[in-house]
């Protein structure tokens, strides 16, 4: 028997950083009030940096000319983590979870984050895993470039923003930034490590199928 369920909302289309801010600050309120389910969200952002709590300034190497020029907004979040690139090919996962239900400190919640990836990747035969002391996932079982983040923040025990989950997203756009503050560590994708990146439809399904199993829930639509 599972612990329990989560409500799944799969959001088509690009939505605007602010816009799914809001959605999880909604939810948020939902949750705490007891009004609304553990809830993931599963969207693609219209290419944005974001910069966490950690984040330094310098963590953008672009200008401002530069990013205008490529469509790129710059905001700040209030997830943990440093700076980072969500656009269209990247799948982001939002869990709206109450971790004094899951039973989760936050440590072990964002490992829990950072297996689901690993798993979701071995459903399409990439080997990812995870890399001391740094967090999010990593091909070549953690020796590689990244393909995922994570940045989570906590709220009076309920946990919000999550993982990002590289299936397709313009590589290229990653230049603007130091990723996550790490120099020395590529950025990858499904797609570039396969060749050709499986259907994002796909991708959800497998990203659903490994958060309900890790956190021993039932997902429900």
């Amino acid at each position: 028997m599972s612990r329990g369920a989560i409500l799944v909302r799969e959001i088509e289309g690009l939505v605007p950083y602010d816009v799914g801010n809001a959605m999880q600050l909604d939810a948020v309120a939902a949750r705490r009030a007891v009004e609304a389910p553990d809830t993931l969200f599963l969207l693609e952002h219209a290419p944005v940096v974001t910069l966490g709590r950690n984040a330094a300034e310098e963590g953008v190497i672009a200008t401002a000319e530069e990013l205008a020029r490529a469509g790129i907004e710059v905001r700040r979040s209030e997830r943990g983590g440093q700076t980072t690139y969500h656009g269209p090919g990247q799948i982001v996962g939002y869990p709206i979870i109450d971790l004094r239900g899951l039973g989760s400190g936050v440590a072990q919640y964002v490992r829990g984050l950072e297996e689901t990836m690993i798993r979701a990747a071995a459903a399409f035969g990439v080997s990812a895993g995870r890399r001391d002391g740094i967090v999010g996932v990593f091909a070549d079982e953690g020796r590689g470039s990244k393909i995922g983040a994570v940045g989570v923040r906590v709220s009076r025990g309920i946990a919000f923003h999550g993982f990002a989950f590289n299936v397709a997203p313009n590589l290229d756009h990653y230049r603007f930034i130091v990723p996550c503050g790490l120099t020395a560590v590529g950025v990858a994708s499904l797609g570039s490590l396969l060749g050709e990146a499986p259907p994002t439809a796909e991708v959800r399904g497998a990203l659903i199928t490994a958060f309900a199993d890790v956190f021993d829930l039932t997902p429900i639509r």
